[in-house]
């Protein structure tokens, strides 16, 4: 029989392989309520970061928001006690783990945005190998509507045109722009050529979660039934190798004033109460 550490060790050589794994019955109910009154709370108060990505002509709509853990006590209660910082830290193969920023995607019934292929690390406002991102559904999520991952994705070497979602959304926060005197290469047309990739997704309940790599392409969680919405807590964690890294690019969410502010500079180790440490 399989022990726990087995089944961690099994999870953390997968994540590694794949980019991406799923955690079946990752928190308790008692955390999932807990985000979901959190959850009510926010989208009533939305911090400044806060918008509407998509509005359809049957006004069905998405919104994101994000770092808004110390703004909501649940959140924060969350991140700082609940099993969340473990999973990531041993996905990580790591003995702490820095919290990088929260994110809260809510699509209401029958929406059928879809959030395009993409990377995750190349808009951040750090750079390194060693990320993870947690997808966590507050709802029962069907695999059409899940988010999509091209297995293995994570190890190409190439450096991608990532998505300007400023052009999908039309917001200015959104704006990325690639630098002429750098090599990047097309984004491949993951959507149109799908048999040509190992795309990964499953049907989740609230207390699942999906672990990936912040190099790993995914996009999709859209194309929900008429009588299913969609709320997702994310969370993002930073292992061993990351380091500030301030993106001429554009970076989404873009950290770098408040890095500057608390003393933070290009190249550093990441740190400060800004992103807090947590043992594994």
């Amino acid at each position: 029989m399989s022990t726990d550490r087995d089944s961690a060790t099994d999870r953390a050589n997968i994540f590694h392989l794949d980019g991406v794994v799923l955690v079946r019955n990752a928190v308790d109910d008692s955390w999932i309520r807990l985000l979901k009154e959190g959850l009510d709370k926010h989208i009533e108060s939305p911090t400044i970061r806060g918008r509407i990505w998509d509005r359809d002509d049957q006004g069905r709509t998405c919104f994101y928001d994000s770092q808004a853990w110390r703004q909501v006590p649940e959140y924060q209660k969350f991140i700082e006690q609940s099993p969340i910082a473990s999973i990531a830290g041993k996905l990580l193969d790591t003995e702490q783990v820095n919290f990088f920023f929260d994110a809260v995607f809510v699509r209401t019934p029958g929406a059928q945005f879809r959030t395009p292929f993409h990377q995750d690390e190349p808009y951040w406002s750090v750079k390194g190998f060693d990320t993870c991102s947690i997808w966590m559904p507050l709802v029962a999520v069907e695999k059409k509507s899940a988010l999509e991952f091209v297995r293995g994705s994570h190890h190409w070497p190439q450096d991608f045109r990532q998505t300007n979602f400023g052009a999908l959304t039309q917001d200015s926060r959104d704006q990325r722009r690639e630098l002429d005197d750098k090599d990047y290469k097309p984004f491949p047309d993951i959507e149109g050529h799908r048999e040509d990739y190992e795309i990964l997704s499953w049907d989740m309940a609230p207390g699942d979660c999906v672990a990936f790599n912040g190099r790993t392409i995914h996009g999709g969680s859209g194309n929900l039934s008429p009588n299913r919405d969609l709320k997702v807590f994310n969370t993002q964690w930073l292992g061993d190798d990351v380091r500030v890294c301030f993106r001429e690019e554009g970076m989404d969410p873009d950290h770098s004033s408040l890095m500057r502010e608390h003393g933070l500079k290009h190249g550093d180790r990441i740190g400060t109460d800004l992103y807090p440490e947590f043992p594994v």
